[in-house]
């Protein structure tokens, strides 16, 4: 990919560096370098949806490639996507700083070796002004509907601000965007403040209060500290128990700080490291997944020593190999489990009254707990992503009804049969278990960038990828998946389809994948002659 222009990124409060009503100051963007306010054009080359890391890497690269010919759709008021909406207290990274963060915007002033949500949001925003990018974007353009009109070899795009086409469609919303609720009947009746992490109320106080947390994955445990020094009493509404490791974040020095400004090639190699550190957790993953007894007991270890109640350790002990599910950080989550005021409830969730959670024991007995707040730490829609009901292809069918019948399922998880001229980054089976999502985006924009190349040079229209190649590449796929641990550990995760399907993970390497996408094969590509001007 270009890499031309690769400047530093510069992180600041300026009050008039920020963007939209409704936010803070410092997260403002200045009116006059923010596309946010003008119109849609009638028609634009390129319409990416999305303004969190794929949306933003794709428009950086579009300008770097001298195509500046491109719209960015964001539905919020300002860029960001999940680090923009996940804003609950202690909200932070799982990927050391230096590796979750763009290749081409490097930043040496990370304050800690994992970041918090805050500083990855003014990384994004900053990046998005200082490459350019916030001309192109209009806010409050939520994506309604897309539709393939075959005859003129173009999307027609309708959104909250009004109507578009263009000639491809980069669908970047990520598979974090959508809060997923579950489905407990009576959910409607709660008379309290009922909530999801992704939606965060920080105008809430839970001072005194009497809070119900449903779920305990990634954001459950960062929050529950939070909720647990403030709640007079904390349920924890345990289904599965997750593994839990020391999260080894620590500070960086601020003379280490402007030594990588001063010399960057010591972030890079820093970075390098990092990379090299965690793709080897795949050799546990895929290749021996037996190998992860060895991370189970430095987790157990863990446990015993920030949960001194044997009880409460056994409720919250898993019993399934480490990484079937996602593994999670943490140094606060059992402490605040130990505190008297919080207990941890396995019993099942039959319904949600007006006053509380009622859970029904094995043996029938049904028991109420009274809550003031319910906060659903549940997680997102991956294997049924919204978006998918917005955009229908050629055939008129949406690609939520085509992936209903066969499952997630696309050509090296960014095309799809019977959608021309769609691409979906982090899309089907290209989410990650290790390592940066980060590089997996990067690695997909420049096989979008070289499609577009390739598309310009034979005069081509359209293109979507042959059913038989598609079909073949993704029972490879499932084929690899089969013996990892997130299929075969022993659990019920996220990443697997109501069919048990795993289309969301990545099974290897990932410097694989960027081999494998470093150039688009149009020989696996069903392509027509381009009818209309490619200009017009």
């Amino acid at each position: 990919m270009p890499s031309e222009r690769s400047p530093t990124v510069t992180i600041t409060d300026d009050p008039t560096a920020g963007a939209t009503e409704g936010l803070p100051p410092g997260r403002r963007v200045k009116p006059d370098t923010a596309g946010g306010g003008r119109p849609l054009p009638a028609h634009a080359d390129v319409v990416i949806v999305g303004s969190g890391f794929s949306g933003l890497a794709t428009a950086i690269r579009l300008l770097q490639a001298g195509r500046p010919d491109f719209v960015v759709l964001e539905r919020a008021d300002d860029v960001g996507g999940t680090w923009r909406d996940n804003s609950y207290p202690g909200c932070a990274c799982d990927v050391p700083s230096h590796l979750y963060s763009f290749s081409f915007a490097p930043n040496p002033a990370w304050s800690r070796s994992f970041s918090a949500q805050p500083e990855i949001y003014a990384y994004l925003r900053a990046t998005a002004r200082d490459f350019g990018v916030l001309p192109h974007v209009r806010f409050g353009a939520e994506l309604l509907d897309a539709r393939w009109d075959s005859a003129a070899q173009r999307w027609t795009v309708r959104t909250a601000r009004g109507s578009l086409t263009c000639r491809v469609l980069v669908l970047g919303t990520g598979p974090l965007s959508e809060p997923q609720f579950p489905d407990i009947p009576g959910i409607d009746s709660f008379a309290g403040r009922l909530m999801h992490s992704a939606r965060w109320d920080h105008d809430h106080d839970l001072t005194g209060e009497r809070v119900a947390v449903v779920g305990t994955g990634a954001s459950a445990i960062q929050f529950v500290p939070h909720v647990a020094e403030r709640a007079a009493g904390l349920t924890v509404f345990q289904r599965t128990a997750p593994w839990v490791l020391p999260r080894w974040d620590f500070p960086i020095r601020s003379v280490t700080r402007r030594v990588y400004a001063k010399v960057p090639a010591l972030a890079r190699a820093r970075r390098a490291g990092i990379y090299a550190l965690r793709e080897s957790w795949l050799v546990g993953f895929v290749l021996r997944p037996s190998i992860m007894r060895a991370a189970e007991k430095v987790a157990l270890a863990n446990l015993r020593r920030q949960l001194p109640d044997p009880a409460k350790r056994r409720t919250v002990t898993p019993h399934y190999r480490l990484g079937c599910k996602r593994v999670l950080l943490s140094n606060a989550y059992y402490p605040a489990l130990a505190k008297p005021t919080v207990t941890v409830e396995t019993d099942r969730i039959a319904e949600i009254t007006p006053t509380g959670v009622v859970t029904t024991a094995q043996d029938g007995t049904r028991t109420e707990h009274p809550a003031d707040t319910i906060i659903f730490g549940t997680g997102f829609a991956t294997t049924n992503p919204p978006i998918a009901e917005r955009v229908h292809g050629a055939d008129g069918r949406s690609l939520a009804e085509r992936w209903r019948e066969t499952g997630m399922a696309a050509l090296h998880g960014l095309t799809v049969a019977g959608f021309p001229n769609l691409c979906f980054l982090v899309g089907p089976n290209t989410g990650l278990g290790h390592t940066s999502i980060v590089y997996m985006s990067e690695s997909q924009v420049a096989y979008v960038l070289d499609l577009l190349d390739q598309l310009d040079r034979r005069g081509l229209g359209s293109f979507q990828p042959r059913q038989d190649v598609q079909d073949r590449y993704n029972d490879r796929l499932q084929q690899k998946l089969a013996g990892t641990v997130w299929n075969a550990g022993g659990c019920a995760s996220w990443y697997l389809d109501a069919a048990g399907r795993n289309t969301t993970l990545w099974p290897t390497f990932t410097f694989r994948y960027r081999h494998q996408v470093r150039r688009a094969d149009l020989g696996e590509y069903v392509t027509e002659p381009a009818r209309v001007p490619l200009a017009a």
